[in-house]
């Protein structure tokens, strides 16, 4: 109910502006918090505070998978079918995604590696395979690029940097990042689109000093670097398109927060099981092995 969301955050709102939002009258709220509720009328409504309260926690990000996932975590013994209906009836939706701005500049003369990665998203162990990509973020200040690197074992971003120019050395930042955080063996698969930071000398050089193998998307084929292209999509679905960011520091702050202390530690992906990527390889053997 409608009714249930506002009891669980009555405390953080005005009663008045909840009503008017979702629709429904302050004399029916309180009609409805003085009637007497069947056993399961009031465990719906206990459910649904903390459904809200999940909700919340996500920044407004989870549906009903993740909610579902992050109440078993805690000892919630509920059917999905039941949160779904729960988060239905009291309004509670996961932010849906938007095209955002692709940043590959292809149009150079430097090598092109082939494909190795071949669309295979999914890896054995840890530091066995990344993923990397730019993309561009508005600040009022101007545009801000973001370079990740991601781990196809866990999807943890291992590396990333920050500048107001898509060149080699915000790649190389990103990748040296990574390096110093993970120390990964010779032969790791390194996979990029074919940006010019990518093919530059400079990295192609980077690359080999450290004994990781380039691999590259086909010409003008984005399912090729699907999983970085995804952590995009979430990354402005969750945080950045909910903002306005008046320099590039506020964005950067903002990004860091984001990436460090919830994408990496706390959010959940369908992926791992609905773990969340530390989780996922804090459980995981082949990780254990290789430290």
């Amino acid at each position: 109910m409608k009714f249930a969301f506002i009891l669980a955050e009555k405390a953080n709102y005005p009663i008045v502006v909840l009503c008017e939002l979702l629709g429904v009258s302050r004399s029916g709220f309180h009609a409805w918090q003085h009637r007497p509720r069947s056993a399961r009328q009031s465990l719906d409504a206990q459910l649904a505070t903390q459904v809200a309260a999940v909700h919340k926690r996500s920044r407004g990000t989870y549906g009903s998978p993740r909610v579902h996932a992050e109440l078993k975590s805690r000892g919630v013994r509920v059917g999905k079918k039941r949160i779904a209906r729960l988060m239905q009836e009291n309004g509670i939706k996961a932010r849906s995604k938007r095209r955002f701005r692709k940043t590959t500049d292809s149009k150079h003369t430097s090598p092109i590696a082939p494909n190795i990665l071949a669309r295979e998203f999914e890896a054995a162990a840890p530091n066995r395979a990344w993923v990397t990509d730019v993309t561009a973020i508005w600040t009022l200040e101007g545009w801000l690029f973001l370079a990740v690197i991601l781990d196809l074992y866990s999807r943890r971003v291992v590396g990333w940097s920050v500048s107001i120019s898509n060149d080699t050395t915000l790649a190389l930042a990103a990748l040296q990042a990574a390096i110093a955080a993970r120390r990964p063996a010779a032969g790791l698969v390194h996979h990029s689109d074919r940006g010019s930071p990518y093919a530059s000398e400079d990295y192609r050089t980077a690359l080999s000093r450290h004994g990781l193998v380039a691999s590259m998307s086909r010409k003008g084929d984005c399912w090729d670097n699907a999983v970085a292209e995804s952590f995009f999509g979430t990354l402005k679905t969750e945080l950045v398109q909910h903002e306005l960011y008046a320099t590039h520091e506020a964005a950067t702050r903002s990004i860091e927060e984001y990436i460090d202390n919830f994408y990496n530690i706390e959010r959940r992906h369908s992926f791992l099981d609905y773990l969340n990527p530390i989780e996922f390889e804090l459980r995981s053997s082949p990780l254990r092995q290789t430290t």
